[in-house]
């Protein structure tokens, strides 16, 4: 398990009575002070990733709510040090005084989803993206609930669970261009659900439905550590959803996604599971501007019933190592895809990753969505050693290899490792 260093006196494991919001912490596990260690992945590199490990005592928070939440996080140009402690599950769909907000709430008066179908089924409507009346109505809806459920994370902040129950329900944490020097820990975060999915008919050769939210946006911010977390769909899995134009309509976007130049990140020791698109690195192959960015590091991660990005990469140097991957191609919930996703100049060094995945080929660990190379040594497939980049037909040259890394664990331990020490709850 990985080195990590405290700045700060060890303390008692748990916090023994509720802390008020903006009152000093004072019985905090020293969890909030730990900062990445020296060779911990890509967000060690440079000036390392200490997050809010500074905070005066004035500046660490208990939160239990979401405007709880978003009053010790403050504006996103609140670069102060911040520690703040997550106590039971904070729901993000909720007006100020908590009570719960849904569908009817941030519906624009103007949005009918039967309506919406009637107009643009691509029968008659075509090819071409929706626009007009309703169109605008959905736009409208969607940025209700984005004033809601959207919460910007500043720099030099530390959020972390305490004890084993720690949730985050339904929001999206964003972390944008020119902040930097985050630790996001021991969370549950669930269900980061659009109730306005948009319909797009240009996405791939018969359309797709497309969703607004992650569970955490990680969209130009730099030295990041997402580490002992978990990332589900919670009580609405997309599977119940139904399909509408012959495609299945999604309310989930991503769990963990790293675009617009997002750099020197490092995920460790998390869980994803039960969910589609779990983690994009790099968001458009026409963004020249990420090349020499999305820096990566993603180790010790456990992926289970997770259908495909586990990662995909754009443009990226990505170091993908002791991870474990399980599911079913067949599953009718959660049919993986693929595992690695090769997209245009991207450059993924893998190592010793652990794949039980019934009915996946060697040839299907890879898709090759533009990318060229791979490099892949240790994997090992339903317990046989394979080769997956050139399986899929790739160079395994990509340009670089990593340094920072503390230990890489043989194949053979890591589903033990992985399983029992990833996700949240499980520091």
């Amino acid at each position: 398990m990985k080195k990590r260093f405290s700045l700060g006196i060890a303390a008692a494991l748990l916090f023994t009575t509720l802390t008020p919001l903006g009152a000093p912490a004072h019985a905090a596990s020293d969890i909030g002070k730990e900062t990445l260690g020296s060779k911990d992945g890509w967000a060690a590199f440079s000036t390392g990733t200490t997050g809010g490990a500074a905070a005066s005592s004035s500046n660490i928070f208990t939160v239990t709510n979401r405007q709880q939440l978003v009053d010790a996080l403050g504006k996103s140009s609140n670069t102060t040090p911040k520690i703040i402690y997550v106590k039971g599950t904070i729901n993000a769909n909720v007006d100020d005084n908590n009570k719960p907000l849904g569908l009817n709430d941030y519906k624009d008066p103007k949005y009918d989803f039967d309506a919406y179908l009637k107009a643009y089924d691509p029968s008659t409507w075509g090819k071409k993206p929706p626009s007009g009346t309703l169109e605008q109505a959905r736009e409208a809806s969607q940025k209700n609930q984005a004033s809601r459920v959207v919460i910007q994370i500043p720099s030099n902040t530390t959020i972390v669970g305490l004890g084993s129950n720690a949730v985050i329900n339904g929001a999206n944490f964003q972390l944008k261009k020119g902040t930097d020097n985050v630790i996001i820990r021991n969370i549950e975060f669930q269900d980061a659900y659009d109730y306005f999915p948009q319909w797009d008919p240009t996405d791939g050769s018969t359309g797709n439905w497309n969703s607004e939210y992650d569970n955490i946006t990680i969209s130009g911010a730099t030295h990041v550590w997402i580490d002992h977390n978990s990332f589900n769909d919670g009580s609405h899995p997309d599977s119940q959803n139904g399909t509408f134009f012959g495609r299945d309509y999604q309310h989930h976007d991503g769990a963990l996604d790293m675009v617009n130049q997002a750099d020197l990140v490092t995920a460790s020791y998390n869980h994803f599971s039960n969910h589609d698109k779990t983690t994009l690195i790099g968001n458009s192959d026409s963004k020249k501007a990420d090349e020499g960015t999305l820096r990566v590091t993603m180790h010790h991660n456990y992926y289970e019933n997770t259908i495909q990005r586990t990662p995909r990469v754009r443009y990226g140097q990505v170091h993908v190592y002791n991870n474990y991957y399980t599911g079913d191609v067949k599953r009718s919930e959660y049919p993986v895809l693929y595992v690695w996703g090769a997209g245009k100049s991207s450059k993924i060094f893998a190592e010793n990753n652990v794949i039980d995945v019934a009915g996946l080929s060697a040839s299907e660990i890879v898709a090759a969505l533009g990318g060229k190379a791979l490099s892949d040594t240790g994997t090992l497939l339903n317990g046989q050693a394979v080769n997956a980049g050139s399986s899929a037909g790739l160079s395994s040259s990509v340009g670089w290899k990593p340094s920072l890394y503390d230990k890489i664990s043989p194949s053979a331990s890591v589903k033990a490792e992985v399983t029992s020490q990833a996700g949240s709850g499980k520091l």
